[in-house]
């Protein structure tokens, strides 16, 4: 409780024959662990644990449903992970285990302080949490992109770094996910020494057996593709590196959030004439939407929408079970506003499992150490302090942070839509990976994979091939899990 950071450690005392482990509060670092028969081991990957590598059925439909095994399952049977925010103490004599928790989200508490106080108050907070992780003895540097979470992030590094810092941008050749030009007039203005690493689609490609060795649990996140690249490439310039992650989350930048704001009058109209509306042909009017407006019209409550955002509208399982969700239950019940109920789930479900999934195994494979202000325990807290309206307003989401950007960088600069970093994956299925998936579509795997609707799948990529519609989020999904058995040689 006394640390503030990134960590996963453990302390074995030998006097008391016990040993302390504990792991930092929003799930940075990785801690695996088995625990059968009295025999413990732990790990910050998955692969060195011994034992028969049986799958866990529940973990894998887990993953299909969310594209990710979140905690505290791991795709295997008889070994977990530690909840971040959580001492795991094990007594080597009694053979036996406790865990408890050091820190969590609690009740929403609002400050009652105006707007520029707040703003005052986050500015401080942010200048700190950055100072403090650019105590280094190795170069350090920020990751810039178009966004405003490594803009901000990056401006005050480089007004408190001795020297002007060193910021790094990824360059894609298509110009519909490129930002490259936008970060570097972002460079221009706080006068950063800035590196531009152009990529092309090509070499993303050839990075896919890297990504596979890379995350030794199946991982469907395709933005860590480039994230490897973006690593790599800083390596030769930095060790440290400052990020961006976490901004979207305590101060509502996610597309999602404007759903809920949207869609929470419906939830007003009683369930019965919902259904009712239902029953309405909206698939004829307006194919896969249609479908998705029908499923949204007959979900229960609010409550099971904001589920629904991160445990999908649509299902590619026989039987879909949400029995693992009762780990996350609570995470919609300590805040009364929607939006809150949101970012909460994020916080908990999303943040730990996939995203510093993602920058920490990119990172790590090439010894990159990244450093996200946003992810200090304090920033959380005080974000969830605010009122919703100060972090979105009107629909405008980072209303907060955008205002303490514009001390360094003038809004009319930075205020144009979010590219996001991603790959062009629905194209790669059509197009250099076609064959690829098509043959993993086709093998033995596949129809050995438990519970997956395999009809339903042959229809989705059918119909994508043909660019009749976007099913690239289930395809990947699906043929990561493919590709995921084959190199660890699972056996179904």
């Amino acid at each position: 409780s006394k640390l503030n950071g990134m960590f996963a450690f453990a302390i074995y005392d030998k006097k008391k024959g016990q040993l302390f482990c504990s792991r930092d509060r929003l799930g940075v670092k990785p801690f695996y662990y088995s625990w059968k028969e009295g025999s413990f081991e732990i790990c910050s990957q998955i692969g060195p644990i011994s034992g028969q590598k049986k799958i866990n059925a529940e973990a894998l439909n887990i993953y299909l449903q969310t594209g990710y095994v979140p905690s505290p399952y791991s795709i295997y049977e008889d070994v977990f992970k530690l909840f971040p925010g959580t001492n795991l103490t094990i007594d080597l004599k009694k053979r036996e285990k406790v865990i408890e928790k050091y820190w969590d989200l609690s009740p929403q508490k609002l400050k009652t302080v105006s707007y520029n106080q707040a703003k005052k108050e986050l500015h401080n907070l942010l200048i700190d949490a950055i100072k403090i992780r650019l105590q280094s003895d190795v170069p350090y540097g920020s990751f810039l992109s178009g966004g405003i979470d490594s803009a901000l992030v990056s401006a005050i590094a480089n007004k408190v770094s001795k020297e002007k810092i060193n910021t790094f941008t990824i360059g894609f050749d298509k110009l519909e996910y490129d930002e490259s030009e936008l970060a570097q007039k972002f460079s221009n203005i706080i006068e950063s020494k800035h590196k531009t690493i152009q990529c092309s689609e090509k070499e993303m490609i050839a990075l896919l057996p890297k990504f596979f060795e890379v995350y030794d649990e199946p991982f469907a996140d395709s933005s860590s593709i480039p994230s490897l690249l973006l690593n790599k490439s800083t390596k030769p310039y930095v060790t440290v590196a400052l990020a961006g992650d976490g901004g979207d989350e305590s101060f509502l930048g996610y597309n999602h959030f404007s759903w809920v704001q949207r869609f929470k009058v419906l939830f007003w109209i009683p369930l019965k004439l919902r259904k009712m509306i239902s029953r309405f042909p909206f698939e004829f009017y307006f194919g896969k939407k249609g479908s998705l407006i029908k499923d949204i019209l007959e979900i229960k409550d609010l409550d099971q929408f904001i589920r629904k955002i991160f445990t999908g509208f649509q299902s590619i399982l026989k039987e879909d079970d949400l029995d693992w969700f009762k780990w996350y239950e609570s995470s919609l019940h300590i805040s009364k506003d929607p939006i809150q109920k949101t970012a909460d789930l994020n916080i908990k479900l999303w943040l730990e499992n996939d995203s510093n999934v993602k920058v920490d195994r990119a990172s790590m494979a090439y010894s990159v150490e990244v450093r996200s202000p946003f992810l200090d325990y304090r920033i959380i807290e005080f974000a969830r302090s605010l009122p919703v309206s100060y972090r979105f307003s009107r629909g405008k989401r980072k209303k907060i942070l955008k205002d303490i950007l514009n001390n360094y960088i003038a809004k009319s600069v930075f205020q144009v839509p979010k590219k996001g970093f991603s790959v062009p994956i629905a194209d790669w299925i059509r197009g250099p990976l076609k064959e690829e998936v098509i043959n993993q579509f086709s093998s033995d795997t596949f129809h050995k994979i438990p519970n997956l609707d395999t009809q339903k799948m042959l229809r989705y990529l059918n119909n994508h091939l043909e660019n009749k519609a976007d099913y690239s989020m289930y395809i990947w999904r699906v043929f990561v899990l493919i590709s995921w058995i084959k190199k660890n040689d699972i056996k179904l």
